[in-house]
């Protein structure tokens, strides 16, 4: 067993009382992209305008910062951070109704990158039976819900090194009742270590009641250099033959069987140029038919035709958006439409999913750039500002800003979490409730 693995422990058991949540019939705010993996929940009579005191239910101080985004399960709220100073990591339980802190995990130590990644970037998941808590440093353990360890274990121990430039920040995915991890990489440049497996990018499936592995699959490139890299979370794109989950990275898009792992289609490469620094941040999302691929650095974003086989031929590609495309932040799908947030140049638009037309476009008056992908409900886009400004959008024919808000912060790139009529806004300092209480 790691010696980070061991660090974990458990405080505060005395101030909680181990149950069930109650299920209310609001949506609950699972994991990293929502409950419909792309951004988007039917929640309603959601606040239009706040401010950092007025409209707000509660605002608890955190230990640290983290780019881990907020997961709601009924009246608890799971959340990961890091100390400036010792660099310790936590797993987090808040009570939704006040804020105050129910427990908390001591993960070992972690890490700051160099552009704003840290050891608390993964976010958490819940099941209503089990919160999940992955780590940068590959640490990755379940708890009940009352802060309980159930497992733990570390994939860089399991599996080999991570090789990732800006250091690992991808999040797990829950799919029916198991855990998905993509590990896409630069694994050439992973040593062979004595006992493990040879290196490899890989997609992981976990027994999420056992932490034990179910199947690995490797996940092949020609790729150079950076460009093999990616930190994405897998999607679950619901097409005409069962779910696949599709995994983009390493210049290409590939899509694999839940069950086994087993590769069904890919895209052709997009980097014919063999550039080496073509690492690709926003995870894919699926609409009409169609997902969402990247070519990095804000390049361009593609839509493929998702009901293929094996290599997918050229005329797979629906569309290609060249202007304002992402380069971090995941694309949000509501209302039939695709929304999509060019953090760099700090420009959202409106995307017809089966077309590609930009139906409209708008610049966001943010001094810094956005990390955080969009989050969408109530006819509303919510998005957040590296230097902490809010910004509440209409979903309707036109581009349109209801409201401004400055919360504060620094390096903020956690998304928006919505869930029970909240909104749950993590900045560098705080995580704040908006809403009714």
């Amino acid at each position: 067993m790691s010696r980070r693995c061991r660090s974990l422990v458990w405080l505060h058991a005395t101030a909680v009382v181990v149950a069930l949540p109650f299920v209310a019939a609001a949506e609950d705010w699972a994991q990293w992209r929502g409950p419909s993996f792309n951004g988007y929940t039917t929640e309603t009579n959601l606040p239009t305008t706040w401010s950092k005191t007025e409209n707000v239910a509660w605002e608890t101080k955190l230990p640290g910062p983290g780019s881990s985004t907020p997961i709601v399960w009924g009246d608890r709220v799971f959340l990961t951070a890091i100390e400036a100073e010792s660099k310790k990591m936590w797993a987090l339980c808040l009570d939704r109704k006040d804020g105050h802190e129910l427990w908390r995990l001591e993960a070992g130590e972690g890490f700051f990158g160099q552009t704003g990644n840290n050891g608390a970037s993964p976010s958490p998941i819940c099941d209503g039976q089990r919160g999940y808590f992955m780590f940068g440093t590959g640490d990755l353990f379940a708890c009940d819900l009352g802060g309980q360890v159930l497992w733990k274990r570390n994939l860089q121990e399991d599996h080999g090194q991570f090789q990732i430039l800006w250091k690992w920040a991808g999040s797990p995915l829950l799919w029916e009742g198991k855990l998905y991890i993509a590990v896409l990489h630069q694994h050439t440049a992973a040593p062979q270590e004595p006992g493990k497996p040879k290196p490899c990018s890989y997609l992981l499936c976990v027994d999420p009641a056992t932490g034990k592995d179910v199947w690995k699959q490797e996940r092949p490139t020609d790729a150079p250099g950076e460009s093999m890299q990616a930190y994405i979370t897998p999607y679950p794109y619901p097409g005409p033959n069962g779910t696949l989950l599709v995994l983009p990275g390493g210049d290409c898009v590939t899509a694999h069987d839940p069950a086994t792992g087993r590769e069904v289609w890919r895209s052709l490469g997009y980097n014919q140029g063999g550039i080496t620094y073509y690492r690709v941040v926003p995870s894919s999302v699926g609409v009409d038919g169609l997902v969402t691929g990247y070519v990095p650095r804000g390049n361009e974003l593609f839509a493929l035709k998702a009901d293929g086989t094996g290599q997918l031929p050229e005329d797979a590609f629906a569309w290609i958006l060249k202007r304002n495309a992402p380069d971090v932040c995941t694309p949000l799908v509501m209302d039939g439409k695709l929304f999509v947030l060019d953090g760099t140049r700090k420009v959202l638009s409106c995307v017809a999913p089966k077309t590609g037309e930009v139906l409209w476009d708008g610049k966001l008056d943010a001094k810094d750039r956005f990390r955080a992908s969009p989050t969408g409900a109530d006819g509303k886009i919510y998005c957040l500002s590296m230097d902490g400004v809010a910004f509440v959008l209409s979903a309707g024919d036109k581009f349109e800003v209801l409201s401004r808000i400055e919360m504060g912060g620094a390096g903020d790139q956690s998304t928006i979490a919505v869930s029970h009529g909240q909104l749950f806004i993590r900045t560098s300092e705080s995580l704040y409730c908006v809403g009714k209480q």
